[in-house]
């Protein structure tokens, strides 16, 4: 069982180098999506990037009970390990990723009913968390049509999950979901109102962390600096990973990013260029936490090892 354990943190590790690596050998090749990029702002733009998923994992990890807990940077692994395979893989299927990342915490193991259930929570999180950002999209950015209305079911959508997590733990004792055991498992272990309410300030800060990335990143790539477009983009390229009917996958993040850039106006081979090297950004620094996870484990392991040996002397 150790050695699967280890196998599978290699894997992912792995997975994430060879990722990167891929990434790099094609803009070497290929040139970056834009131009005579600013590169001191697009490392400010991941930093900023690393702040916004430091930031979801803390809001993720209120979601546990106490003695269930993952450490942060487990949970900011799940995340960019999620990102990384979203290159890939279709539809939900990063959420398996995210349980089995999470279930390798060397700190506190959750089991795998509370890793789905808090997964389940930061979806609906991330909707409310959309609704402000979505607002102020539809007040001051230059989209109409279809992508208008778009953000308007973001926004509502946003507001329905608020009040399904609030409401959660009493939803689940109530009339006839009670009588079942999943009913009462989830009344259980679901997190409180304020608990949730601290989750949902941590997704609101990854979020406008995001927003901030996105508008340096604008900058860097000879785009101007519109901190609306740079909401509306950010609505339009997560609604895929936000709204729990949508399909997944950055492709399909990408491109609607770069739809809605489009709809305010500018060249669609520049607005493509864009969503990629924003998909590009985002599953970059997702691998940096896969592998600062590796590097923990591999940590722990020599530590161990090394505890054994005198131990044995």
């Amino acid at each position: 069982m150790r050695l699967l354990k280890r196998l599978l943190n290699i894997s992912l590790v792995l997975l994430a180098l060879a990722v990167g690596a891929l990434v790099l050998r094609h803009y070497l090749h290929a040139g970056w999506p834009l131009h005579r990029a600013n590169l001191w702002l697009v490392g400010l733009a991941a930093l900023v990037m690393l702040g916004a998923y430091a930031a979801k994992a803390w809001g993720w990890q209120r979601l546990f009970s106490q003695e269930q807990r993952p450490a942060v940077l487990t949970l900011a692994a799940a995340g960019g390990a999620a990102s990384v395979g979203g290159i890939a893989l279709p539809g939900r299927c990063d959420e398996v990723i995210r349980v089995a990342v999470v279930r390798r915490c060397r700190r506190r193991r959750a089991s795998i009913g509370a890793v789905a259930l808090s997964i389940f929570v930061l979806g609906l999180l991330d909707s409310a968390a959309m609704t402000p950002l979505a607002s102020f999209a539809l007040g001051l950015s230059r989209v109409g049509g279809w992508l208008r209305i778009g953000l308007v079911v973001v926004a509502v959508a946003g507001v329905l999950a608020a009040a399904v997590v609030l409401t959660l733990p009493r939803l689940a004792r109530f009339g006839l979901v009670a009588r079942y055991r999943l009913g009462s498992w989830v009344g259980d272990h679901a997190a409180s109102p304020r608990e949730a309410v601290w989750a949902w300030l941590g997704v609101v800060l990854s979020w406008l962390l995001r927003v901030v990335a996105m508008f340096v990143l604008l900058a860097a790539l000879g785009l101007g600096g519109d901190f609306a477009l740079a909401v509306a983009f950010v609505c339009a390229s997560s609604a895929a990973a936000v709204l729990p009917v949508a399909p997944a996958g950055a492709a399909m993040q990408a491109g609607a990013g770069a739809a809605i850039l489009a709809a305010a106006g500018v060249h669609t081979e520049q607005a493509v260029a864009f969503g990629v090297a924003a998909q590009a950004l985002l599953i970059g620094v997702g691998a940096t936490f896969v592998v600062a996870l590796g590097a923990w484990h591999a940590q722990g392991a020599v530590s161990r090892s090394f505890r054994s040996s005198f131990a044995g002397h």
